[in-house]
Protein backbone atom coordinates (compact mmCIF):
# COMPACT_ATOMS: atom_id res chain seq x y z
CA UNK A 1 0.00 0.00 0.00
CA UNK A 2 0.86 3.74 -0.21
CA UNK A 3 1.39 6.72 1.66
CA UNK A 4 -1.86 8.14 0.32
CA UNK A 5 -4.14 5.20 1.90
CA UNK A 6 -6.44 7.27 4.20
CA UNK A 7 -6.00 7.41 7.77
CA UNK A 8 -8.77 7.23 10.27
CA UNK A 9 -9.75 6.92 13.88
CA UNK A 10 -8.90 4.17 16.44
CA UNK A 11 -11.32 2.61 18.89
CA UNK A 12 -10.86 0.24 21.90
CA UNK A 13 -12.93 -3.15 22.06
CA UNK A 14 -15.92 -2.59 23.77
CA UNK A 15 -17.12 -5.29 26.64
CA UNK A 16 -19.94 -7.00 24.36
CA UNK A 17 -19.13 -6.69 21.24
CA UNK A 18 -8.64 -7.75 9.87
CA UNK A 19 -5.36 -9.39 4.63
CA UNK A 20 -3.74 -12.87 3.82
CA UNK A 21 -1.79 -10.13 3.53
CA UNK A 22 1.80 -9.17 2.66
CA UNK A 23 3.94 -5.99 3.93
CA UNK A 24 7.21 -5.23 2.53
CA UNK A 25 9.38 -4.79 5.80
CA UNK A 26 11.85 -2.90 3.60
CA UNK A 27 8.63 0.06 3.77
CA UNK A 28 10.48 0.92 7.39
CA UNK A 29 13.14 3.04 5.39
CA UNK A 30 10.71 4.77 3.79
CA UNK A 31 10.12 8.44 4.75
CA UNK A 32 6.77 8.05 3.24
CA UNK A 33 5.19 5.41 4.55
CA UNK A 34 6.68 6.15 8.04
CA UNK A 35 4.51 9.13 7.51
CA UNK A 36 1.54 6.68 6.97
CA UNK A 37 2.40 4.68 9.60
CA UNK A 38 2.99 7.06 12.53
CA UNK A 39 0.53 9.84 11.36
CA UNK A 40 -2.44 11.19 12.29
CA UNK A 41 -4.29 7.73 13.85
CA UNK A 42 -6.10 8.48 17.22
CA UNK A 43 -6.96 6.11 19.66
CA UNK A 44 -10.11 5.51 20.70
CA UNK A 45 -11.33 6.06 24.27
CA UNK A 46 -13.82 3.70 24.38
CA UNK A 47 -12.97 1.10 27.26
CA UNK A 48 -13.85 -2.34 28.03
CA UNK A 49 -12.21 -5.99 27.35
CA UNK A 50 -10.94 -6.32 30.75
CA UNK A 51 -12.56 -8.91 33.42
CA UNK A 52 -11.32 -8.78 37.09
CA UNK A 53 -10.95 -11.99 39.02
CA UNK A 54 -11.79 -13.87 35.83
CA UNK A 55 -8.19 -12.90 34.17
CA UNK A 56 -6.52 -15.51 35.21
CA UNK A 57 -3.29 -15.61 33.03
CA UNK A 58 -2.79 -11.60 33.84
CA UNK A 59 0.71 -12.38 35.41
CA UNK A 60 2.34 -13.61 32.11
CA UNK A 61 1.79 -10.29 30.96
CA UNK A 62 5.08 -7.64 30.88
CA UNK A 63 4.70 -5.56 33.38
CA UNK A 64 4.57 -2.73 31.76
CA UNK A 65 1.44 -3.62 29.69
CA UNK A 66 -0.32 -5.02 32.66
CA UNK A 67 0.28 -2.28 35.03
CA UNK A 68 -1.54 0.03 32.10
CA UNK A 69 -4.12 -2.47 31.79
CA UNK A 70 -3.88 -1.75 28.16
CA UNK A 71 -2.72 -3.54 24.92
CA UNK A 72 -2.71 -1.60 21.46
CA UNK A 73 -3.33 -2.98 18.81
CA UNK A 74 -2.42 -1.87 15.57
CA UNK A 75 -5.28 -2.45 12.68
CA UNK A 76 -6.52 -1.79 9.20
CA UNK A 77 -9.73 -1.80 9.63
CA UNK A 78 -10.98 -2.25 6.15
CA UNK A 79 -10.88 -5.79 5.68
CA UNK A 80 -14.84 -6.93 6.39
CA UNK A 81 -15.47 -9.14 8.29
CA UNK A 82 -11.74 -9.09 10.17
CA UNK A 83 -12.29 -5.81 11.33
CA UNK A 84 -13.90 -2.58 9.83
CA UNK A 85 -15.32 0.83 10.58
CA UNK A 86 -18.84 0.58 12.38
CA UNK A 87 -19.51 4.67 12.49
CA UNK A 88 -16.33 5.44 15.27
CA UNK A 89 -15.71 1.78 16.08
CA UNK A 90 -13.84 -0.90 15.20
CA UNK A 91 -15.51 -3.88 14.67
CA UNK A 92 -14.97 -7.66 13.61
CA UNK A 93 -13.98 -10.84 13.88
CA UNK A 94 -9.95 -9.79 15.18
CA UNK A 95 -11.82 -7.24 17.82
CA UNK A 96 -14.15 -10.40 18.86
CA UNK A 97 -11.08 -12.45 19.60
CA UNK A 98 -8.98 -9.91 21.01
CA UNK A 99 -12.01 -9.07 23.35
CA UNK A 100 -12.10 -12.94 24.59
CA UNK A 101 -8.45 -12.95 24.97
CA UNK A 102 -8.42 -9.46 27.05
CA UNK A 103 -11.31 -11.53 29.49
CA UNK A 104 -8.36 -13.84 30.12
CA UNK A 105 -5.26 -11.62 30.38
CA UNK A 106 -7.27 -8.55 32.74
CA UNK A 107 -7.14 -6.09 29.83
CA UNK A 108 -8.40 -4.15 27.14
CA UNK A 109 -7.16 -4.27 23.80
CA UNK A 110 -7.42 -0.61 22.49
CA UNK A 111 -7.27 -0.74 18.43
CA UNK A 112 -6.48 1.65 16.35
CA UNK A 113 -6.94 2.54 12.63
CA UNK A 114 -3.84 2.72 10.47
CA UNK A 115 -2.64 1.90 6.66
CA UNK A 116 -1.60 -1.74 6.29
CA UNK A 117 1.43 -1.90 4.98
CA UNK A 118 3.16 0.85 7.70
CA UNK A 119 2.28 -1.30 10.73
CA UNK A 120 5.00 -2.97 11.37
CA UNK A 121 6.92 -0.35 11.17
CA UNK A 122 4.69 1.46 13.53
CA UNK A 123 4.68 -1.00 15.88
CA UNK A 124 8.38 -1.68 15.81
CA UNK A 125 8.38 2.45 16.64
CA UNK A 126 6.78 1.85 19.63
CA UNK A 127 3.37 2.99 18.86
CA UNK A 128 1.93 -0.26 18.93
CA UNK A 129 2.14 -3.02 21.09
CA UNK A 130 1.32 -5.84 18.40
CA UNK A 131 -0.79 -6.21 15.13
CA UNK A 132 -3.88 -7.71 14.57
CA UNK A 133 -5.02 -7.38 11.07
CA UNK A 134 -5.52 -10.27 9.26
CA UNK A 135 -2.05 -10.46 8.30
CA UNK A 136 -0.84 -13.54 7.39
CA UNK A 137 2.54 -15.43 9.17
CA UNK A 138 5.48 -16.08 6.63
CA UNK A 139 8.89 -16.37 7.08
CA UNK A 140 9.98 -13.02 5.02
CA UNK A 141 8.15 -11.21 7.93
CA UNK A 142 9.52 -13.11 10.85
CA UNK A 143 13.12 -13.02 9.60
CA UNK A 144 12.20 -8.94 8.48
CA UNK A 145 12.89 -9.50 4.37
CA UNK A 146 11.26 -7.28 1.95
CA UNK A 147 10.06 -8.50 -1.12
CA UNK A 148 12.78 -8.95 -2.80
CA UNK A 149 14.25 -11.14 -0.16
CA UNK A 150 16.64 -8.22 1.80
CA UNK A 151 16.90 -7.85 5.15
CA UNK A 152 15.25 -4.79 5.74
CA UNK A 153 14.22 -4.92 9.74
CA UNK A 154 14.13 -7.01 12.75
CA UNK A 155 11.13 -9.05 12.13
CA UNK A 156 8.43 -10.42 13.95
CA UNK A 157 7.30 -12.79 15.70
CA UNK A 158 3.49 -14.67 15.15
CA UNK A 159 0.81 -15.99 17.40
CA UNK A 160 -1.47 -17.63 14.94
CA UNK A 161 -4.81 -17.97 15.59
CA UNK A 162 -6.94 -18.38 11.68
CA UNK A 163 -6.20 -20.28 8.57
CA UNK A 164 -7.01 -18.57 5.42
CA UNK A 165 -6.40 -18.21 1.52
CA UNK A 166 -6.96 -15.76 -1.21
CA UNK A 167 -10.49 -16.17 -3.43
CA UNK A 168 -11.59 -14.73 -6.66
CA UNK A 169 -14.74 -12.64 -6.30
CA UNK A 170 -16.71 -12.01 -9.49
CA UNK A 171 -19.95 -10.19 -10.29
CA UNK A 172 -22.93 -12.42 -9.98
CA UNK A 173 -23.60 -14.71 -12.55
CA UNK A 174 -19.58 -14.76 -13.49
CA UNK A 175 -20.08 -13.16 -16.88
CA UNK A 176 -16.43 -13.26 -17.56
CA UNK A 177 -16.18 -17.28 -17.02
CA UNK A 178 -13.25 -17.06 -14.80
CA UNK A 179 -12.55 -19.23 -11.86
CA UNK A 180 -8.92 -19.46 -11.78
CA UNK A 181 -6.02 -17.06 -12.00
CA UNK A 182 -4.42 -19.35 -15.45
CA UNK A 183 -7.77 -17.88 -17.27
CA UNK A 184 -7.10 -14.09 -16.35
CA UNK A 185 -3.87 -13.36 -18.88
CA UNK A 186 -4.91 -10.32 -21.14
CA UNK A 187 -7.18 -8.78 -18.35
CA UNK A 188 -7.99 -6.75 -16.02
CA UNK A 189 -8.00 -7.55 -12.52
CA UNK A 190 -8.52 -5.44 -8.92
CA UNK A 191 -6.67 -6.32 -5.24
CA UNK A 192 -5.82 -5.12 -2.66
CA UNK A 193 -1.96 -3.20 -2.62
CA UNK A 194 0.84 -5.33 -0.45
CA UNK A 195 -1.60 -7.92 -0.06
CA UNK A 196 -0.62 -11.86 -0.64
CA UNK A 197 -3.40 -11.58 -2.99
CA UNK A 198 -1.46 -8.98 -5.02
CA UNK A 199 1.78 -11.18 -5.29
CA UNK A 200 -0.33 -13.86 -6.47
CA UNK A 201 -1.44 -11.97 -9.52
CA UNK A 202 2.26 -10.44 -9.65
CA UNK A 203 3.41 -14.23 -9.98
CA UNK A 204 0.55 -15.02 -12.60
CA UNK A 205 1.33 -11.98 -14.45
CA UNK A 206 5.20 -13.21 -14.97
CA UNK A 207 3.59 -16.79 -15.74
CA UNK A 208 1.74 -15.02 -18.83
CA UNK A 209 4.53 -13.33 -20.00
CA UNK A 210 6.80 -16.54 -19.89
CA UNK A 211 3.86 -18.79 -21.51
CA UNK A 212 3.46 -15.78 -24.62
CA UNK A 213 0.45 -14.57 -23.46
CA UNK A 214 -0.21 -10.54 -22.18
CA UNK A 215 0.37 -10.02 -18.52
CA UNK A 216 -2.32 -9.27 -16.28
CA UNK A 217 -3.53 -5.78 -15.91
CA UNK A 218 -2.88 -5.45 -12.34
CA UNK A 219 -5.48 -2.57 -11.06
CA UNK A 220 -3.92 -2.41 -7.06
CA UNK A 221 -5.79 -0.24 -4.97
CA UNK A 222 -5.75 1.23 -1.35
CA UNK A 223 -8.35 -0.82 0.16
CA UNK A 224 -10.42 -4.32 -0.75
CA UNK A 225 -13.88 -1.78 -0.69
CA UNK A 226 -12.15 0.21 -3.89
CA UNK A 227 -11.39 -2.60 -5.52
CA UNK A 228 -14.67 -4.55 -5.07
CA UNK A 229 -16.22 -0.84 -6.65
CA UNK A 230 -14.32 -0.99 -9.40
CA UNK A 231 -15.44 -4.75 -9.71
CA UNK A 232 -19.52 -4.00 -9.43
CA UNK A 233 -19.05 -1.26 -12.52
CA UNK A 234 -17.88 -3.49 -14.88
CA UNK A 235 -13.90 -2.26 -14.58
CA UNK A 236 -11.89 -5.58 -13.84
CA UNK A 237 -13.14 -9.00 -14.63
CA UNK A 238 -12.37 -9.75 -11.01
CA UNK A 239 -11.14 -8.89 -7.70
CA UNK A 240 -8.53 -11.08 -5.63
CA UNK A 241 -8.61 -11.31 -1.49
CA UNK A 242 -8.85 -13.00 1.37
CA UNK A 243 -11.03 -15.89 1.69
CA UNK A 244 -13.19 -14.69 4.57
CA UNK A 245 -13.52 -10.65 2.70
CA UNK A 246 -14.54 -12.81 -0.36
CA UNK A 247 -16.79 -14.94 1.41
CA UNK A 248 -18.25 -12.03 3.69
CA UNK A 249 -18.76 -9.58 0.71
CA UNK A 250 -20.93 -12.49 -1.41
CA UNK A 251 -23.08 -12.69 1.48
CA UNK A 252 -23.94 -9.10 2.07
CA UNK A 253 -24.48 -8.28 -1.28
CA UNK A 254 -25.93 -9.72 -4.30
CA UNK A 255 -23.25 -7.99 -6.70
CA UNK A 256 -20.53 -10.97 -6.26
CA UNK A 257 -20.09 -14.59 -5.64
CA UNK A 258 -16.76 -16.71 -4.92
CA UNK A 259 -15.54 -18.75 -8.18
CA UNK A 260 -12.84 -21.66 -8.11
CA UNK A 261 -10.44 -22.78 -5.04
CA UNK A 262 -8.44 -20.99 -2.30
CA UNK A 263 -5.02 -20.37 -2.89
CA UNK A 264 -1.89 -20.25 -0.91
CA UNK A 265 -4.01 -21.01 2.84
CA UNK A 266 -1.74 -20.13 5.71
CA UNK A 267 -2.42 -18.73 8.66
CA UNK A 268 -3.21 -15.05 9.80
CA UNK A 269 -1.41 -14.01 12.60
CA UNK A 270 -0.67 -11.77 15.77
CA UNK A 271 2.58 -10.23 15.04
CA UNK A 272 3.83 -8.74 18.06
CA UNK A 273 8.05 -7.46 18.20
CA UNK A 274 10.69 -10.03 18.42
CA UNK A 275 12.37 -8.32 21.45
CA UNK A 276 8.48 -8.80 22.91
CA UNK A 277 8.78 -12.81 23.53
CA UNK A 278 6.54 -12.11 27.24
CA UNK A 279 3.54 -10.59 25.35
CA UNK A 280 3.88 -13.35 22.69
CA UNK A 281 3.41 -16.30 24.95
CA UNK A 282 1.30 -14.42 26.98
CA UNK A 283 -1.57 -13.81 23.78
CA UNK A 284 -0.91 -17.47 22.85
CA UNK A 285 -1.41 -18.45 26.53
CA UNK A 286 -5.14 -16.41 26.00
CA UNK A 287 -5.60 -17.99 22.55
CA UNK A 288 -5.61 -21.27 23.68
CA UNK A 289 -7.98 -20.40 26.82
CA UNK A 290 -10.47 -19.08 24.71
CA UNK A 291 -10.47 -21.95 22.21
CA UNK A 292 -10.90 -24.38 25.50
CA UNK A 293 -13.56 -21.96 26.92
CA UNK A 294 -15.88 -21.83 23.53
CA UNK A 295 -15.77 -18.40 23.48
CA UNK A 296 -13.22 -18.45 20.11
CA UNK A 297 -15.55 -21.07 18.12
CA UNK A 298 -18.41 -18.73 19.23
CA UNK A 299 -16.55 -15.37 17.52
CA UNK A 300 -15.93 -17.58 13.90
CA UNK A 301 -19.37 -18.89 13.97
CA UNK A 302 -20.53 -15.12 14.19
CA UNK A 303 -18.69 -13.97 11.29
CA UNK A 304 -19.44 -17.29 9.40
CA UNK A 305 -15.71 -17.89 9.03
CA UNK A 306 -15.80 -20.96 11.57
CA UNK A 307 -14.39 -23.30 8.24
CA UNK A 308 -11.14 -21.03 9.29
CA UNK A 309 -10.70 -21.85 12.64
CA UNK A 310 -7.94 -23.84 14.17
CA UNK A 311 -7.24 -26.45 17.03
CA UNK A 312 -3.58 -25.49 18.55
CA UNK A 313 -2.26 -22.15 18.54
CA UNK A 314 1.25 -22.21 16.70
CA UNK A 315 3.94 -19.41 16.73
CA UNK A 316 5.72 -18.84 13.50
CA UNK A 317 4.23 -21.50 11.90
CA UNK A 318 4.05 -19.79 8.12
CA UNK A 319 6.29 -20.44 5.25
Amino acid sequence: MTASRPVTAGTTVRGAARRARIVPVALAVSGALLLAGCGDQTDGAQGGGSSGGKAELSGKLPDKIRDAGVIKVGSDAAYKPMEYKEGADIVGLDVDIAEAMGEKLGVRFQFANGTFDGLITSMQTGRFDMIMSAMTDTKDRQKGLDDEGKKAGKGVDFVDYLSAGSSILVRKGNPEKIDSVDQMCGRKVATQRGTTSHEILKTQTKKCVEDGEKKIDVEAYNTDDEARVRLKTGGVVADISDFPVAANAAKSSGDFEVVGKQMQSAPYGIAVSKDNRKLRDALQAAMKAIIEDGSYQRALEKWGVQDGGVKKVTVNAGT
